[in-house]
């Protein structure tokens, strides 16, 4: 027997390998009122009405109204799609790879006989998944022995199944598939007792994807959809694509002239333009400015490392894909550096320390270079080469916790300042395989979660999916049209002290092994540029736009005071520009607001007899005559803010 903790009901005891169907049959013989329910989740895991039950633990119910619901909807959608593709092309010409639920729908991977799917494929793919929807037909799981699950996939000519039973699947685990109107699949589940319930949906987009993720592999399709329990969500997620394209950091990169991408440099490694070397320069600045009143101290590190540098940190064994291929410099291997961590350990080993030397806090805005499939390059939002806002602090035990309670802070912080108050906040704990003694373990996560509790913000706990080094804290941001963007990362590491034989005096004259915390607020500034681009749809706040005003002159007579305005402005340390070109005031006005510039500032004669300027906003129109120096104490104020309003 198992005892199972059902919320709202309390501790049952259930036969081990009860099924959620089951034990809501029993819960309604002794007349408890449950409705509406769709699936459960048992211990932190999703689980339908066919997944058995063996272990005791903690179960809910889920309706609907549960966001963790979507998944079974999801995964049931991505099953019915796969049956779509094998009624309309052929049972055997379809070769099925792997079909998992995304953060707003799901994919499938799939291989098609003779047939490249194009877009134009799509509304017709749909139309059969509505049609399979509407037969009602009953979804079913059962397990099978291996070797059946192999014959079985292999009869069906599905080489990828067998791929993921033969090498990722271990010996005695259960291989479970799941079967609705002849449609077989294997799958760990959850989903729905019926295609009937699924909801509503859409086919988004195609990519191609290598099998397993590995350039030498088949390239598959990727299909992907979104869904919904209802038209409201879906509608709502549709028309957010519609305002994300618009706002699209690639497409406002470009006709912003901010930077750009040349495939003669090479895919992933960003120019940055004059303007973007400004938004970058002023994000890099006040970067720089917070972190030495924080206490840190700046480094520069190189940008290779010999080959024994990295086989020292571990990165040459575990880290070597991502890496760009070794350089060979007299008879030594060289690597490009995918991270900044070996060069800062190696400064702290540059010489004793002490106990009263920690903390030591060291920063630096690190390029680092990763190899990334040509596939997944997106802009400034995956690339090649990256700078990342990286720190290590190096302390105590006895100051770890108010260490991270001021990185947490630090965090925070910098993201409000460029207009992001949303946070969701993740706390990853020790994984089943990891290093470092318990002790160690327990202290790190203790003071991440002392840290999140003190900004008094809610979280939620990753149980195990810290890195097998150390907990975590991971922060995401809610841009503004409601996405959420992975952004900082507080890391404990317990390898590379190790590793690196990193220690400091005590107190008793003995060697001791320091705590090491990696951080990066932005993570990597080029993401973090992209998603700012996103979030303000180009209009940036005041202190970071490349252009803070333009002089726009009514008539060529004017351009004289313009030039004095702008010079003036300029002196004053604001950036601005005339528009002295032979053009209607109203199109200069057009082309202002369509270069995303913050102010317009009209002169006329009017402004020029009385020394002012005839103050416009895109956002506000016009805001009123100021006096040039009005004017400046005005902006000037703003930009010493950060202030994110014009």
């Amino acid at each position: 027997m198992i005892k199972i903790n059902i919320n709202r009901f309390g501790e049952f005891e259930f036969d081990e390998g009860v099924t959620l169907k089951e034990i809501i049959s029993e819960l309604k013989k002794d007349g408890k009122k449950i409705k509406d329910v769709v699936g459960g989740k048992f211990n932190g895991e999703i689980i339908d009405f066919h997944t058995p039950i063996r272990t005791d633990g903690e179960l809910k119910f889920l309706t609907k109204k549960d966001p963790e619901s979507l998944e079974i909807l999801r995964h049931s959608l991505a099953h019915i799609m796969a049956q779509a593709l094998k009624e309309m092309y052929g049972d055997s010409k379809v070769h099925l790879g792997i079909g998992p639920t995304t953060e707003h729908g799901f994919y499938y991977d799939v291989e098609i006989d003779g047939k490249r799917l194009t877009d134009e494929d799509l509304p017709e793919i749909e139309d059969k998944m509505r049609e399979i929807i509407q037969r009602n037909c009953e979804i079913t799981r059962s397990e099978l022995p291996r070797e059946e699950a192999l014959k079985l996939f292999e009869n069906k000519r599905e080489i990828y199944k067998l791929d993921i039973i033969k090498n990722q699947i271990p010996e005695g685990e259960p291989i479970s598939v799941y079967q609705q109107c002849g449609f077989i699949d294997l799958c760990r589940g959850p989903h729905l007792t019926s295609t009937g319930e699924a909801g509503v949906f859409k086919l988004i987009s195609l990519a191609g994807a290598y099998w397993r993720g590995k350039e030498g592999n088949p390239m598959l399709q990727r299909i992907y959809g979104v869904a919904f329990w209802n038209e409201k969500d879906l509608k709502k997620y549709m028309n957010m694509l519609e305002e994300a394209k618009k706002r699209d950091h690639r497409k406002i990169g470009k006709e912003l002239e901010l930077f750009i991408i040349d495939e003669d440099v090479g895919g992933g490694l960003a120019l940055w333009l004059p303007k973007g070397a400004v938004i970058r320069n002023e994000i890099e600045t006040a970067w720089k400015e917070e972190h030495i009143k924080r206490g840190y101290q700046l480094v520069y590190t190189p940008h290779v490392g010999k080959e024994q540098l990295w086989k020292t940190s571990g990165h040459v064994d575990f880290y070597r894909e991502n890496m760009f291929p070794e350089m060979m410099i007299e008879e030594e291997g060289y690597f490009v550096k995918p991270m900044n961590c070996p060069f800062h350990v190696e400064i702290y080993k540059s010489k004793q320390r002490s106990y009263k030397d920690l903390p030591i806090r060291l920063a630096e805005l690190g390029t680092v270079y990763r190899y990334e499939r040509s596939g997944v390059l997106h802009g400034l939002m995956r690339v090649r080469g990256f700078t990342q806002d990286d720190a290590h602090i190096i302390c105590r035990e006895d100051q770890v916790e108010k260490e991270i309670e001021d990185v947490l802070h630090l965090v925070l912080d910098t993201l409000k300042t460029y207009g992001f108050n949303e946070f969701q906040i993740f706390l990853s704990t020790r994984p089943e395989k990891s290093v470092g003694d318990d002790r160690m373990w327990e202290v790190a996560t203790d003071s991440l979660r002392k840290a999140i509790e003190s900004v008094g913000l809610s979280y939620e706990i990753d149980e195990g999916g810290g890195a097998f080094y150390g907990p975590k804290i991971d922060v995401k941001i809610k841009d503004a049209i409601g996405r959420m963007w992975q952004c900082s990362t507080i890391q404990f590491d317990f390898n590379l002290p190790e590793r690196f034989d990193m220690y400091y005096i005590g107190e008793d004259n003995k060697k001791h092994r320091p705590y090491m915390v990696h951080r990066a607020i932005f993570g990597s500034i080029e993401r973090f540029i992209g998603v700012l681009i996103e979030h303000y749809a180009g209009l940036l706040p005041l202190w970071l736009s490349p252009v803070q005003a333009v002089v726009i002159p009514v008539a060529d007579t004017h351009n004289q005071y313009g030039g004095e305005v702008v010079q003036k402005l300029k002196n004053a340390g604001i950036r601005a520009e005339l528009d002295d070109r032979s053009e209607r005031m109203n199109k200069k006005i057009r082309d202002a607001e369509l270069k995303k510039i913050p102010y317009m500032l009209i002169v006329g004669d009017k402004e020029w007899q009385t020394g002012t300027v005839s103050v416009r906003t895109k956002k506000k129109g016009n805001v009123g005559v100021f006096t040039v120096d009005e004017f400046i104490e005005k902006t000037k104020d703003l930009i010493e803010k950060k202030s994110t309003e014009i």
